[in-house]
């Protein structure tokens, strides 16, 4: 296909570039991509936002061309490019423009609207799935889909009827639902949700995603917790919620930032300071006498600006290293 692409793109490059939309789709299908995902594909290489739009089953999901998901903002515009979705045409992909028609336009989205058809029937077929899919944990975890359609997905997983779960989220935008109490994945990161009725997953995915936020790979670059617990965050949750809405960094998360230029392993060192119970149990941890670690703190506070060993110091260093990690 792309040897196709690139012999076609010399001849005509908007042919070049249908053909590379092809493929993209494909391997979508290939990975069994949800709707999200066709939805993101749509916008992102069409360059302006995209909708999937079905009232008879209540689906809505909207992406910008920077394959953000955002909430629908006003009705679809009658002049916008559109594609019916599935045999009876309820449903539509949309591309938020009235640009002149082009051949990527119309193949992005005659593809987005057939694998939006195929994704619909796998997951809302009757009868049990043969197992996991990731499309049918995105239903489950959608809030716009109907609760009795989230039910439905939710036994598919093959979980027990009014058993309660939650959901865990890993690098990548990936989800599952995990049974309460059961083992948890094996991944590198996980954010984890709160344990909900199934109804509730929805929000455990929120909570899930906003956790996977303050993971980290536990590296001298990036060091922090493996898997954090959505119920462990308390208000620090707060602080994603601000730093989503847009609010610029704070002066402590810029001192930290400017530290850390100047002394590499300056996050490593606090961040397990911050973790740890006493001074002597971070030097443990840092594999460095306490008295080492001292000198550290020493240097550390004269470029941050504040005291880190007192409770108040201690408190600003620790929502300044949350906040490192919610703005990565």
């Amino acid at each position: 296909m792309q040897n196709l692409a690139g012999r076609l793109a010399a001849v005509d490059e908007s042919a070049g570039a249908a053909i590379d939309v092809i493929a993209y789709f494909d391997r979508l299908a290939q990975s069994r991509a949800g709707l999200e995902q066709v939805v993101r594909g749509a916008a992102v290489l069409a360059g302006v936002p995209a909708r999937l739009v079905d009232p008879s089953r209540r689906i809505q999901v909207r992406v910008e061309p920077d394959g953000v998901r955002t909430a629908h903002a006003d009705p679809p515009d009658p002049r916008w490019r559109w594609h019916p979705v599935g045999p009876d045409g309820t449903g539509r992909v949309v591309l938020e423009t009235d640009r002149r028609a082009s051949l990527v336009d119309d193949m992005v989205l005659e593809r987005a609207a057939m694998l939006a058809e195929l994704v619909i029937s796998r997951v809302r077929r009757p009868g049990p799935s043969p197992g996991p899919d990731c499309a049918v944990v995105e239903v489950v975890v959608d809030p716009h889909v109907l609760v009795d359609e989230r039910l439905r997905a939710y036994r598919e997983l093959g979980l027990p009827a009014g058993a309660r779960a939650l959901v865990v989220a890993w690098p990548g935008g990936h989800v599952q639902v995990v049974a309460a109490g059961a083992p948890l994945p094996d991944a590198p990161r996980l954010g984890v949700g709160t344990a909900v009725d199934a109804p509730d997953l929805p929000i455990s995915a929120a909570r899930a995603r906003t956790a996977l936020r303050f993971s980290a790979d536990d590296t001298a670059d990036d060091p922090g917790a493996r898997v954090v617990h959505a119920d462990d965050l308390g208000g620090l949750e707060l602080i994603a919620a601000a730093v989503d809405a847009g609010a610029p960094p704070t002066a402590d998360l810029r001192s930290l930032r400017r530290a850390a230029e100047e002394i590499p392993h300056l996050v490593l060192t606090l961040t397990r300071y911050a973790a740890s119970a006493s001074i002597r149990a971070a030097a443990a941890a840092l594999f460095v006498h306490h008295s080492t670690l001292q000198d550290r703190l020493d240097h550390a506070e004269r470029l941050l600006g504040w005291d880190v060993r007192q409770p108040a110091g201690r408190l600003r260093l620790q929502m300044a290293l949350a906040e490192r990690l919610l703005r990565r």
